[in-house]
């Protein structure tokens, strides 16, 4: 309140003038309605308009003012007839004006703030503020004007703000939108603004937009206001009038503020930063040229210097780079179609074959759980007497189980820190995002958590070559036990499927299935592909040394929709494998215990249990079971961890459906 009544008291010692009063563009006779009861109203007995312009309304009419200079006072009778105030009476505004001719220095007290407000509130008082809306819309305007770097005291003459009402819209002359007038006004806002802002002024006039709106006389073309916003304008410098301006272009570049916000540089703005490289660090601002101009900054001869303000090692392949590249548009980025529509099968694709595999699993299990004795089903009579009775089976050895741990914990944070970037349209990313403290620190942990992803893979990798060494490649490459695919599995696929449709039993595997292969083998290419894109992101100089700088618009694509099918398939398909199937609900724990019971071991893995039991090496493998501690703690981390990879899963199709898919 206290500002406002200091602008108030601003504008009433200004110029004769009705600036503020401008914006109202409501038809007179519902003007003066809303005058009716408003304090600014007009007492009788004061002059009427012809009186005021019997003086003021003859060219030339002036009156000495500060300084010794002449005011210049006279108010063109038609051209203020045809604008919004028109028929209100001068002394509407001119409230000190009571007698013609009024004494030396009244008219100046003028106030656009305190005649709106009476107005507005005599609409609301009369319950009228429908037929009043644009009074409404005026009187926002003016609380943002309040805000904004505009009404904050001038430096060099704090008694005044930095601009008032009328230094931007003209005394007596305010035009509705649409009129010829109302057009002219706009087509000068740039010489208006060039006032204060001599320097930007002269730069606008040698831009694009500058001769299309000072030479060419095209009112479509952008100026100041368009981009630095009319009454919210603040110091241009700061993120919130960076990240606006950069919204603003997209009012006239819609395509090329869409095709921006797809990349890093927009992801970052769309979460609320604005220290990457918008449209003006790359076009320029006041003196943006058209992209085949040799001054232009993104002229293909200026880029690597462009480019370099911050990348500073950008080299002429860096500068190759697509900022604007869109998989939607073949004939303009064909390999960057290619390789959108190549990842986006190979994620259907898989998608499509183990949804549907897993959707026929748990009906045919449920079927069969439903129509067999629950302890027929899970029982094993062999082994409920004998030294067997109560025993488990180590399947995993710690480093497994160590490893599985650092693989789940790592991938979680790598999805969430990656898909609050790859997703940053949505609500939940911005909060992620505050939160972990912004993009850069973002950047940091994900960085710091694919470091040590990419570290456990190599380990295991390292230490699988080395016991396929130490084995000399027998049971490890081709043996029942080993990892690798072989034949049997395709067998294995196939008899599952004729027990989806009850066409066979269901099959015996041996120490491996094919999923759980599948699982294994599944991370080792994804590591591959989303670490090495990950990596040549990471370094772009050194990327962009050896390779065109289009790469780094398909490594993207790579890297964001491999990490789209890891998330995808671990937190539906391998839940369900291993937790979620009728067999296994809730929660299967061998992973984290390291051991199974007898009686499961030899139902999942019958084959291997045959082999064992035949060859006496079963015992070897027996353990006791798991202490209550032990069982308890692996249940609290397994439903953790599971209640964590499903939120992950409920945040990205949030994010999936937001994006539009």
């Amino acid at each position: 309140m206290m500002r406002r009544t200091k602008l108030a008291s601003w504008l009433t010692a200004g110029l004769v003038h009705l600036a503020a009063a401008s914006l109202l563009g409501l038809a007179p006779a519902r003007a003066a309605e809303s005058a009716a009861g408003a304090s600014a109203a007009p007492q009788v007995g004061n002059p009427a308009n012809d009186a005021c312009l019997s003086c003021h309304g003859n060219a030339g009419f002036a009156a000495p003012g500060a300084g010794g200079t002449m005011r210049q006072l006279f108010v063109n009778k038609d051209l203020f007839g045809n604008s919004v105030h028109g028929e209100r009476a001068c002394v509407e505004c001119h409230t000190d004006i009571t007698e013609v001719p009024h004494k030396p220095g009244a008219g100046r007290e003028v106030s656009c703030i305190n005649c709106h407000d009476a107005l507005w509130n005599a609409a609301k008082a009369a319950n009228k503020t429908q037929e009043n809306a644009r009074l409404g819309v005026v009187v926002e305007q003016i609380d943002h004007y309040l805000q904004s770097i505009h009404a904050r005291s001038n430096r060099e003459d704090p008694s005044r703000p930095n601009a008032a009402c009328y230094d931007c819209h003209s005394p007596h002359y305010v035009y509705p939108k649409g009129s010829p007038e109302r057009t002219a006004w706009r087509l000068d806002i740039p010489n208006v603004c060039g006032k204060c802002h001599a320097k930007e002024r002269e730069q606008y006039g040698t831009s694009v937009h500058g001769v299309a709106v000072l030479e060419a006389k095209n009112p479509a073309a952008a100026i100041c206001s368009d981009c630095h916003t009319t009454h919210d304008v603040v110091d241009p410098r700061s993120d919130v009038a960076e990240l606006s301006i950069t919204r603003n272009c997209g009012n006239c570049h819609a395509e090329n503020l869409k095709t921006y916000m797809g990349t890093y540089h927009g992801k970052v703005n769309t979460l609320g930063y604005a220290y990457t490289a918008k449209c003006f660090d790359c076009h320029g601002n006041h003196d943006i040229r058209k992209v085949n101009d040799p001054q232009s900054s993104v002229f293909p001869a200026n880029r690597v210097k462009t480019c370099q303000k911050c990348h500073t090692g950008a080299t002429v392949g860096f500068a190759s780079f697509e900022p604007h590249g869109t998989s939607h548009d073949f004939a303009r980025y064909p390999i960057i179609w290619i390789a959108s529509k190549f990842v986006l099968f190979m994620v259907a694709a898989t998608l499509v074959f183990f949804w549907s595999h897993t959707a026929l699993w748990f009906y045919r299990e449920y079927k069969e759980r439903t129509q067999r004795e629950p302890q027929r089903y899970v029982k094993t009579d062999e082994l409920s007497e004998g030294k067997l009775k109560g025993r488990y089976y180590e399947r995993f050895p710690v480093m497994w189980r160590v490893a599985h741990l650092t693989f789940a914990v790592s991938l979680m944070i790598l999805a969430l820190t990656g898909m609050s970037v790859l997703y940053a349209e949505t609500s939940w990313a911005s909060a992620v995002m505050h939160w972990l403290g912004g993009p850069k620190v973002e950047a940091v942990v994900h960085r710091t958590f694919a470091v040590l992803f990419l570290t456990v893979f190599i380990i295991q990798l390292v230490y699988f070559v080395a016991h396929i060494i130490r084995n000399r490649g027998t049971i490890e490459l081709s043996g029942p036990d080993t990892l690798f695919p072989r034949a049997q599995d395709l067998w294995d696929i196939f008899a599952m499927f004729r027990w989806f449709f009850a066409l066979g039993p269901k099959p015996v595997f041996d120490r491996w299935t094919y999923w759980q292969k599948f699982d294994f083998w599944a991370p080792f290419a994804a590591v591959l592909v989303i670490a090495t894109c990950g990596l040549m992101l990471w370094f772009p100089n050194a990327t962009a040394a050896v390779l065109p700088g289009w790469v780094f618009n398909v490594v993207t694509i790579f890297h964001g929709e491999g990490a789209l099918l890891a998330v995808l398939f671990l937190f539906t398909v391998h839940f369900f494998n291993n937790h979620f199937r009728p067999e296994k609900f809730p929660l299967e724990v061998a992973m984290f215990t390291g051991s199974m019971p007898l009686e499961q071991f030899k139902r999942e893995h019958r084959v291997e249990y045959n082999r064992l039991l035949a060859s006496g090496e079963l015992e070897k493998h027996l353990v006791d079971p798991p202490s209550q501690g032990a069982s308890v703690g692996a249940i609290v981390l397994g439903l953790t961890l599971i209640g964590i990879g499903l939120l992950l899963l409920v945040l990205l199709l949030i994010g999936l459906f937001t994006a539009g898919l």
